[in-house]
């Protein structure tokens, strides 16, 4: 018997002393890979640190909802440009294209299709390793509940009317169309209804207020239309022509490089949400550790980030007037009583029109106003943490909205303005940029000077 006592004990300290070779029996931790901080495509890092957050001056509206105090931020990379066209345009397609190869690996599916005919077998459902599937694949199989069966992305879509390869798969596009008595011109009008982007989000306020919550209390799955409500150019506008807006503005190239209007701050969530999802597949398949969320500015960021490291000042730009010593505007607003031209700009202009802050950011002032994650509440800033301060109840539908836009007078541009809009609504002035937090050793602007 101590014998085979004696065994044990033997073969477990060689099993131990295999388990912490290289580490000589002392506490050094899990070692993983290396971090180097990534900066974003299109983004700036803005360097945490303290401001005056509020109105510094007097608030001629008389407003009073944005009484001064001192705040703190953290570091976070923030986009340079308000989201773009073009920008935006790559999630609609990202959607559009996804339900579209579900669609073309179901009928192949229900048809017993599979590939090398030529036909819509070319698209049929690939076989997945549950362990080894990117975020995109993660994301359709998640979503849409596949049987571990992925969609097969490996082969181009084809829209050419002329090339499709069998009637199954014409089948298929025309469904993704508008009915020919919907049409006119003779264009083929997609269907954008169909245009929807499903995720889920969990609510991490609410799990760590209420520790009797389970963790699918907390998380609640979502579908939202991502196409913009085109509309809003003439709803926005009684009694005026802007039909040209509406047709042209977000498919256009000649439009791709400005800001995207119309959208919903609901989706402006969902596009966080893809951009994560569409970052983190690249990360994955890469070998890469996962990226932070990609999200809506808080008030208190969005303020911080305006201002550019100027304290007190009333524009991004400083200052108490809207032109520079050469008498030209320095944003895109609604100057002179209603004179739209005279800031060279009718409606919107390119997003990286005029010139930056001293966080490198364009039109932090002006062009369209930016949905931030906040609700609000005129007393807010009487009752929010001045650390990292965020106020965004999920029941106040009445969004904060930020920075002015085309159609806006000089008070709405300033840094401490505040306005809103309900969560649901799309407007042809209002746009937005997204953040992402920093991670690694934290950077602040006094450790810069």
């Amino acid at each position: 018997m101590k014998i085979k006592k004696l065994i044990l004990l033997a073969t477990l300290g060689a099993f131990l002393a295999s388990c912490n070779s290289g580490d000589k029996g002392q506490l050094v931790g899990v070692q993983g890979k290396k971090w180097h901080p990534e900066k974003p495509y299109g983004m700036t890092l803005v360097p945490g640190g303290a401001f005056i957050m509020g109105k510094s001056d007097d608030d001629i509206a008389g407003v009073q909802d944005a009484p001064t105090k001192t705040a703190t931020v953290r570091a976070f990379y923030m986009d340079e440009t308000e989201i773009t066209n073009s920008e935006y345009r790559q999630f609609v397609h990202w959607v559009r294209d996804s339900i579209l190869r579900l669609k073309l690996a179901e009928l192949a599916d229900l048809e017993g299709k599979t590939a090398g005919n030529g036909d819509i077998g070319e698209f049929a459902y690939l076989d997945a390793d549950p362990a080894n599937l990117n975020a995109y694949e993660s994301y359709m199989i998640n979503t849409y509940g596949n049987d571990q069966r992925k969609i097969n992305r490996d082969v181009e879509l084809i829209f050419d009317t002329a090339e499709f390869p069998d009637e199954l798969y014409a089948e298929v596009m025309d469904g993704m169309y508008l009915p020919l008595e919907e049409s006119y011109n003779g264009q083929r009008t997609w269907d954008v209804s169909q245009f929807k982007f499903q995720y889920t989000e969990m609510d991490i306020q609410a799990a760590a207020k209420d520790r009797t919550l389970k963790r699918s209390d907390v998380i609640s799955q979502r579908e939202i239309e991502v196409y913009p409500d085109t509309t809003a150019w003439i709803r926005d506008f009684a009694y005026s022509y802007n039909e040209p807006m509406h047709n042209d503005y977000f498919w256009h190239d000649a439009y791709g490089d400005y800001p995207v209007v119309g959208v919903s701050w609901d989706q402006a969530r969902a596009f966080c949400q893809w951009r994560t999802i569409y970052h983190n597949g690249y990360q994955k398949s890469k070998g890469k550790q996962p990226v932070n969320i990609y999200r809506l500015p808080n008030e208190a960021e969005w303020e911080y980030a305006a201002r550019g490291g100027l304290q007190g000042a009333t524009f991004p730009w400083g200052g108490y007037y809207t032109k520079n010593d050469r008498g030209c505007f320095m944003a895109n607003f609604k100057p002179l009583r209603g004179d739209y031209a005279a800031d060279q700009a009718l409606y919107t202009v390119e997003a990286d029109a005029y010139e930056p802050n001293d966080f490198n950011l364009y039109n932090m002032a002006g062009n369209v106003s930016e949905w931030v994650n906040g609700s609000y509440d005129t007393s807010s800033y009487e009752y929010m943490s001045s650390i990292n301060p965020a106020v965004n109840d999920m029941d106040n539908e009445r969004k904060v909205v930020r920075g002015g836009s085309w159609k806006d007078v000089a008070y709405f541009l300033q840094v401490s303005s505040r306005d809103y809009e309900y969560s649901d609504s799309a407007r042809s002035y209002i746009g937005f940029r997204t953040v992402q937090d920093y991670m690694g050793t934290e950077v602040t602007k006094n450790a810069q000077k």
